[in-house]
């Protein structure tokens, strides 16, 4: 967690500028590729000297500033999230009952997964739920990902449910990622539409990489999320 927040102070001062032409990463971390998404959000993809192998880590920004950093492991364990939204950070719970594991989806289609988050805020938040290839390929911006259901649920360590969520996102087998897509999140407070599918890639060399700037459905009314539901829909 501390890479983490080592990355929102690196991003503070671009933050607070008007044009905010360029994010800055960390000393030691490298980016391979910015992502600008539907709903008003650009994400920036990297790895960071000094990470446990196959580690990697994502911030991303609305126009405002950054609203999440995380941290994945090779099978797209959630490691470390921090939502700068609530002000809450979470780490993974040692030793799941159901590892979360990219292999087993690449390999198989389907992935179930059980494990735990903790937070200092919020204490322990249960996450189960299961992964599913759909056998579709899409191609977005000349990128061919790998098309994704998922259905996965919230709860507290006694078993009341806080959220669920079922829809659609993708997986880049060769990045190890998930990215995300459609779907519904029903809460106590009612259910809720999100589209938050990507728009383009942007490379190494390539105008707007690193942009702090999102491009795409900015300035639309885009309701906020439940608490760690940014975890639901990129899973890094």
């Amino acid at each position: 967690m501390r890479l983490v927040l080592a990355l929102l102070i690196s991003a503070s001062p671009l933050a607070a500028q008007e044009s905010r032409p360029v994010f800055g990463l960390p000393a030691g971390c490298t980016a391979y590729v910015t992502v600008q998404s539907t709903s008003c959000e650009v994400s920036h993809y990297f790895t960071c000297q000094g990470d446990p192998e196959g580690h990697q880590r994502r911030v991303s920004l609305d126009e405002q500033g950054v609203v999440y950093a995380g941290e994945i492991d090779f099978e797209t364990q959630w490691i470390a999230s921090f939502h700068a939204l609530t002000g809450h950070s979470e780490t993974l719970v040692p030793n799941p009952t159901e590892p979360a594991s990219l292999s087993d989806l690449i390999a198989h289609g389907v992935d179930d997964y059980d494990f735990s988050t903790m937070s200092d805020q919020f204490g322990e938040t249960r996450f189960s739920g299961q992964d599913t290839l759909t056998g579709r390929e899409v191609t977005i911006d000349g990128v061919t990902l790998l098309e994704t259901t998922y259905d996965i649920t919230a709860s507290t360590p006694d078993g009341t449910v806080i959220w669920s969520a079922k829809g659609n996102e993708f997986i880049n087998p060769d990045w190890r990622v998930f990215l995300a897509g459609t779907g519904v999140v029903t809460s106590s407070e009612g259910q809720e539409s999100r589209d938050d599918r990507p728009v383009e890639f942007i490379f190494p060399g390539e105008p707007g990489f690193l942009s702090a700037q999102p491009k795409h459905g900015c300035g639309l009314a885009i309701s906020s999320a439940p608490l760690s539901e940014e975890n639901t829909y990129d899973q890094i």
